[in-house]
């Protein structure tokens, strides 16, 4: 599978953001035959100030901003995972839209876990999604999709495992701070090398998140990785060499405590 992870920095104008992401993937042509194209989340529109209003800013499902990524996804013959505040009759959900190479929407993934951490309350602003794993077929492969905080739940990605998934999608807004690189890079491989699958990692750059948007193989070795500007990573993801790595450390088929439902 062909991937691209565009790392960007939102801006709390999503006019402004729907100019920079087509802007920025003009760099990509359908003739680079990529399956997969990855934005961070929160690519609609920056978090902003915590008295942000993100209910003000949502957009619905059929808005703006999934018609700009229709388009790109349409130009690019590839399927676009991108994150943006959906409305509701309240508080949004954080959710990552699914569009395929024909510029529909494939389907959507509400974060399960809001980020009340460091000091923060997401849910103050957003809305939990259902407890549901979300599993998508993407060029032939299961990919399963979480959003930033999700990843410091390790059950969480072991769900979307055992729903098939080989290749786990995390587009993120990782906000900066003491330790929180450290954190992001070594849960970004823990979870590739736990569960032997292909991690990407779409990060927000700038001055108030980590950046490091990372590709991570199924051993747990980074072939791709970002500083903190904006910029697009290109892997190529080998099943065979997933395979191989099932192989050599079969854990997933050594395990015996099991979900019980």
């Amino acid at each position: 599978m062909h991937v691209a992870l565009v790392q960007l920095t939102s801006a709390i104008d999503s006019s402004v953001n729907r100019d920079a992401i087509r802007g920025q993937l003009s760099a990509l042509t359908a003739e680079d035959g990529l399956d997969l194209v990855v934005l961070p989340e929160a690519a609609m529109h920056d978090f902003g100030p915590p008295d942000l209003d993100l209910a003000a800013v949502a957009e619905p499902l059929d808005g703006s901003f999934v018609d700009l990524i229709g388009q790109e996804a349409r130009r690019l013959g590839t399927t676009i995972v991108a994150g943006m505040f959906e409305q509701t009759d309240g508080l949004p959900y954080n959710t990552l839209v699914v569009v395929g190479p024909d510029g529909s929407l494939r389907d959507t993934y509400r974060k399960i876990h809001l980020y009340d951490s460091f000091g923060y309350r997401e849910s103050e602003r957003l809305r939990a999604g259902e407890i549901t794993p979300v599993v998508v077929e993407i060029a032939g492969e299961r990919v399963g999709l979480m959003t930033c905080y999700d990843l410091r739940f390790p059950e969480h990605a072991r769900a979307l495992v055992d729903a098939g998934a080989v290749s786990i999608v995390i587009p993120a807004a990782w906000v900066a701070g003491e330790r929180k690189l450290e954190h992001w890079r070594t849960l970004l491989a823990a979870r590739a090398i736990e569960n032997t699958v292909h991690v990407l990692a779409a990060a927000q750059g700038g001055a108030r998140y980590t950046g490091h948007s990372l590709v991570v193989d199924a051993w747990g070795s980074i072939v791709g990785e970002a500083d903190s500007a904006p910029e697009i990573i290109r892997a190529n993801l080998d099943p065979e060499d997933l395979a191989q790595a099932r192989e050599v450390n079969p854990s997933l088929a050594n395990r015996r405590i099991r979900p019980t439902s």
